[in-house]
């Protein structure tokens, strides 16, 4: 019982360690830490701690973990970087590319924020903190709310005038399928992910 009474008091010190505001230093110190031990491209990876730096309090974003999408590589790698903030831990997972972007298993060679484009959107997002549910295929889902100018309608509701873009699982991101442009993952990674990117800064990287 005082086992379970620890291990509980742990759990809630480091989520409420977490919860707290990163500091400048500690921010620095984990980005050469993910510098020197990731494949991450490093002009993406330096984009997005310098975006995280300057929006963090304005945009409200998580103070546990910032995600970048490098479409750089291809769909049959784990391009989908989920980087701890705190402590400088590097979870990846597989993401799909939209139809329109690039081939079956390969890379995104176009990319477009625009309404029925069928690819893969680009640039900053903000990650919602309510599971949904879809419709037609009852998939569950976190919506994205686009942070920037050139993406501004992509997550925003299509009856006014949207881009109906969420991240959801699907099964043909095992094999290196493609969406119509939603941030697609394996099915098994679901709630792993889902966890770890609400309210967190996800960076669409397509070399743009």
């Amino acid at each position: 019982m005082k086992k379970l009474l620890l291990l509980l008091l742990l759990s809630y010190l480091s989520s409420e360690l977490l919860a707290k505001p990163v500091s400048n230093w500690r921010l620095n110190h984990t980005y050469k830490k993910v510098y020197k031990k990731t494949n991450i491209n490093k002009k993406a990876l330096k984009k997005a701690f310098d975006y995280y730096k300057k929006n963090r309090k304005k945009k409200k974003l998580s103070s546990k973990y910032l995600a970048i999408a490098d479409y750089t590589k291809s769909a049959k790698q784990k391009r989908l970087y989920i980087i701890n903030l705190y402590k400088g831990s590097v979870h990846r997972y597989k993401i799909a590319h939209g139809k329109r972007s690039g081939g079956i298993g390969g890379k995104v060679k176009r990319s477009s924020n625009k309404r029925n484009s069928k690819m893969t959107p680009y640039g900053f997002f903000k990650v919602g903190t309510k599971v949904g549910k879809t419709k037609k295929k009852r998939y569950r889902y976190l919506s994205v709310q686009g942070l920037q100018w050139s993406n501004k309608k992509v997550g925003y509701p299509t009856r006014k005038g949207g881009r109906d873009v969420i991240i959801h699982p699907a099964k043909y991101v095992n094999g290196g399928g493609r969406s119509h442009g939603c941030f697609a993952i394996r099915p098994q990674d679901k709630w792993k992910v889902f966890a770890k990117l609400k309210k967190a800064l996800l960076y669409s990287y397509t070399g743009r």
